[in-house]
């Protein structure tokens, strides 16, 4: 006689099965259709005008990875606006939506990655480690020259 108290472990242990078929199924599936262009029918329909439409998105995409890029330095989400600009680009190029799909993939397995708790264990012991070398540092400075700047702007 099943009582159901084992219903939650069994269902979950055979869902995360059939959701990981799923998913591979699914990703099989749009890995095989080919990459059709996202403009609208009547630009599609004038080759020439589907060529301006074109050297238009890859023009706007540039100019956000571009706005990305110096986002990497300067004050700013640059790695968003660098994937930002990718999207763009793979509303129209195939090369653009693979490198897309390959990029997520990565992301994908570097967060789950990131979470595997001896990671995250190596991770916070390497930071603690940094932090109190940092710190002695700074302690040997102040003991040895106290709260004085290395340089003399009494001078300038």
């Amino acid at each position: 006689m099943n009582t159901g108290s084992d219903r939650g472990t069994n269902e979950s242990a055979t869902g995360d099965t059939a959701t990981e078929t799923t998913a591979q199924a699914a990703a099989d599936a749009a890995e095989e259709t080919p990459h059709v262009s996202k403009a609208p029918a009547f630009i599609k329909a004038s080759k020439s005008l589907h060529l301006s439409w074109q050297v238009g998105v890859f023009i706007v995409g540039l100019a956000v990875i571009a706005a990305g890029v110096a986002m990497l330095v300067l004050p700013g989400p640059g790695w968003v606006a660098i994937f930002a600009g990718l999207a763009i680009w793979a509303t129209e190029f195939a090369w653009a939506h693979l490198v897309l799909r390959w990029t997520k993939r990565k992301v994908t397995e570097a967060a789950q990655k990131a979470l595997d708790p001896k990671v995250r264990r190596r991770n916070i012991i390497l930071t603690t480690v940094g932090l109190v070398v940092a710190g002695a540092l700074i302690g040997f400075y102040l003991w040895k020259y106290g709260l004085v700047l290395p340089w003399d702007l009494k001078d300038q």
